[in-house]
């Protein structure tokens, strides 16, 4: 008998070792456990004396963890015995078992424990609604509860810490993020990103060498006030995107450039196919349309190049479209199918104004430009884009006969992504046009090669080149990129170390994007200390 109560302890309290089993037996969904103290006396919570006078005892019904898939009643007899110490102020005082009781809690530990686990992965709601999956009884709040009240991770003492701040209320209110540059891990979370939040951290971690952070002023003072002892390391991904910004601002200060520009118009990537193909010409009541006669030119195309054996994505790249238009005309049995059931147009707010655009395009036969007419619809009342008249414009006026209309000029974003990206990462299509620009504007020119160089310092980590190509970019005098430069000097030392060593930030951004998840689990509503816990113990 005591060998079989004993194998049971070992099945229901594996890692308790103080309880004993009295007895066991079950009542439908029900497992009711009877158990007690396996020790005969208990050591005094606040002298720590052992006594095993006993007093009284007692049940305890604390809920435990669903057995074998059923409801466990755990009904456990403590006793109460009496401190023999006649200095001690407790009197009496009730036993507990480690792993398994503490006092005033009405919950076994290891349901505590899951509870608390649960909490960490999916928060309240969805924890909750998992809780009841796995046969436990709980709201989202006590689930909440537990998370708040676990511990805080040991303290450690980093050499080398990242630092950047993330959003609480995006635009409103933001935190700082500090991690271990070499373990990945979150050390802590701050409720502002001025330097006195940060500061007193800094300095309470002395033995922190290496700080890698944005170029934000707030961090560098901290660091610098609290840690003169660490390296200031300027991360390079914000550095590539405050160049990326100076650029767009160049590109923005010489957009007189982008007027007119005679881009090379690109090589027709289709012939309009001349034949019904594919079963076209069958109906009597095939749609009509410009949408229509696209929709069957496309169909037309698409099956033809996968009858030469395209795949799907060869297409998409071949035409420069996206990833499901090329596969909705390929499942498309029939051309007629892509028009059909299409929806209805929404109206639009260039609508009013319509039957006058025509009357005048009819008048000037086409040659009224596009700007004149949206000033002229702009002074009655219209207040939409200037894109929206050009693009209706051209989509369902008639053109001039032997009119080609120009393609319009590049965009500042798509200039700006010309000068930062790679050459050798253009498609075919954009390196004659980045070719034009550079040709036209010598400022531009300045400014594509002034980025490729420090991208080059950036990538190779030479940044022993770093004064030359300041001084280069000051004295060129392009409006942002003679900024970011003036900017970089006032930092030096922590752009060198930045461009110079393998320190970097991009863990920090990880972390950061991790951040971001864990508040949309919990739909944003969490307050800093709910969402400080999940971080460092999730």
């Amino acid at each position: 008998m005591n060998e079989m109560l004993s194998q049971r302890r070992e099945l229901l309290f594996p890692s308790v070792s103080g309880a004993a089993v009295v007895d066991l037996h079950t009542d439908g969904e029900v497992i009711r456990i009877e158990a007690r103290c396996a020790p005969t006396g208990a050591a005094c919570p606040d002298c720590g004396q052992w006594t095993a006078r006993g007093h009284s005892s007692y049940l305890r019904f604390p809920v435990d963890l669903p057995t074998a898939g059923r409801r466990a009643q755990l009904a456990l007899r403590v006793r109460r015995f009496y401190c023999g110490t006649a200095a001690c102020g407790r009197r009496t005082f009730v036993e507990q078992i480690p792993g398994l009781t503490r006092r005033h809690c009405r919950v076994t530990e290891r349901l505590r424990q899951a509870m608390g686990a649960i909490g960490l992965a999916l928060a309240g709601r969805a924890g909750a609604r998992l809780a009841r999956v796995m046969g436990i009884a709980t709201s989202r709040t006590t689930l909440l509860r537990r998370v708040m009240d676990l511990s805080d991770p040991a303290a450690t003492e980093p050499r080398a810490v990242g630092v950047d701040d993330f959003a609480l209320r995006r635009g409103h209110v933001y935190g700082t993020v500090v991690i271990d540059a070499e373990t990945h891990q979150v050390l802590d979370l701050l409720p502002e990103r001025d330097a006195a939040t940060l500061a007193p951290w800094l300095a309470a971690h002395p033995g922190i060498e290496v700080v890698c952070r944005d170029r934000a002023g707030a961090y560098a003072e901290a660091a610098a006030t609290a840690a003169p002892q660490a390296h200031q390391v300027a991360d390079r991904i914000h550095l590539w995107q405050s160049l990326a910004s100076a650029v767009e601002k160049t590109v923005v200060a010489h957009r007189s450039c982008l007027r007119d520009l005679p881009l090379p118009s690109p090589e027709p990537v289709w012939e309009t196919p001349t034949g019904a193909a594919h079963g076209q010409g069958d109906e009597t009541d095939a749609p009509t349309g410009k949408f229509a006669e696209r929709a069957r030119v496309h169909h037309a195309l698409v099956h033809e190049l996968l009858d030469q054996g395209m795949s799907l994505r060869g297409i998409a790249e071949h035409l420069g479209w996206g990833r499901h238009t090329g596969p909705r005309y390929a499942r498309a049995a029939r051309w007629q199918h892509m028009v059909k059931g299409r929806k209805r147009q929404l109206p639009s707010k260039l609508d009013p104004f319509k039957p006058y655009l025509t009357q005048r395009w009819a008048e000037t036969d086409g040659k009224v430009t596009v700007l004149d007419l949206h000033r002229e619809i702009t002074d009655r009342g219209f207040r939409g884009l200037y894109s929206i008249v050009c693009d209706w414009i051209r989509r369902d006026l008639p053109q001039r006969e032997g009119f080609t209309p120009a393609p319009p000029p590049p965009s500042v974003r798509q200039v700006t992504g010309w000068l930062t990206r790679h050459p050798a990462a253009l498609t075919e299509e954009e390196k004659p046009h980045r070719k034009t620009v550079l040709d036209r504007c010598p400022e531009l020119a300045s400014a594509a090669e002034l980025t490729g160089s420090f991208a080059e310092m950036l990538t190779t980590l030479d940044g022993l080149r770093l004064p030359e190509w300041i001084t280069e970019a000051v004295t060129s005098g392009l409006p942002g990129i003679s900024t970011f430069a003036a900017g970089l000097e006032r930092d030096f030392d922590a752009v060198t170390a930045g461009l110079t060593t393998d320190w970097n930030s991009g863990l920090v951004e990880g972390a950061v994007n991790r951040i971001k998840m864990l508040k949309r689990q919990m739909f944003g509503r969490a307050g800093f200390k709910l969402l400080r816990k999940r971080v460092l113990l999730a």
